[in-house]
């Protein structure tokens, strides 16, 4: 009966991170570029079920329309490369990004938080003063244009950096849609160096809604809520067959 009460312990803590996680899922269904995250469990043999771990479904979400000359989404299984505070490479399907001064001037491509997109060499996207911003576009493999004399854009030299991993549900799961690479992940396969992986398009004027979908996750919050009452209802009968087993030794 000791058992029991542990293993009916261990389903309830499994169950409420199963909820968080669900309910952290419904709070960014509006999230650009966030993916589902799904627990997984593992059983304890006889001694109940633990989580085992928490990872994401890279599935591609739905395309909206956006009015802003730096909203990008990805078609294909790409990642955008962002330079972090800490000088570290991270990863992103987020492409709402925006034009901001750089630090030596000119203006830099960077996401809404102000951390600098990488191009294809690893580099920081800036672009002198001389060019208008509204007048870059950029094509589906992600090279930035700038309209001639004719009035027609030609690329001007850079591309946006696009990166795939051989195991994305490897990468370590950070905030604000960031990613980072781990063993598990793999190395980062840069698009425009391999061709030996599917290359992934851009698409400007668009953005990756996040894949949540909220009628699933509703069923899932019921099912994992009713999961956490049975295993409260367990101890409780646990206790009171541990209170009759007591009061029979009077």
């Amino acid at each position: 009966m000791v058992r029991s009460l542990w293993t009916a312990a261990t389903g309830m803590i499994a169950q409420q991170t199963n909820v968080d996680t669900i309910a952290n899922n419904l709070a960014n269904v509006n999230t650009t570029g966030y993916k589902t995250q799904v627990n997984e469990f593992k059983s304890l043999v006889g001694l109940g079920v633990r989580n085992a771990s928490i990872s994401s479904v890279f599935k591609e979400g739905s395309l909206t329309a956006s009015d802003s000359d730096t909203a990008f989404a990805i078609d294909g299984k790409g990642f955008f490369a962002v330079r972090g505070a800490d000088g570290n490479t991270y990863y992103t399907r987020n492409g709402n990004l925006k034009f901001t001064l750089a630090a030596n001037g000119g203006n830099m491509l960077a996401t809404s938080d102000g951390l600098p997109v990488l191009d294809t060499q690893g580099k920081a996207i800036v672009l002198g003063s001389n060019y208008v911003m509204s007048n870059i576009t950029v094509s589906k493999d992600g090279s930035l244009c700038y309209p001639d004399a004719k009035n027609k854009p030609q690329p001007i030299g850079i591309t946006i950096g696009v990166f795939q991993f051989n195991n994305p549900n490897g990468l370590e799961r950070l905030a604000d849609s960031l990613y980072q690479q781990t063993a598990a992940s793999g190395q980062a396969i840069n698009e425009a160096r391999n061709n030996n992986v599917e290359k992934s398009s851009i698409i400007q004027g668009y953005l990756e809604s996040s894949n949540v979908q909220v009628v699933d996750e509703m069923v899932n919050m019921i099912v994992a809520q009713r999961a956490y009452e049975l295993n409260s209802k367990a101890i409780t009968a646990s206790d009171e067959m541990l209170q009759q087993a007591n009061n029979l030794r009077r």
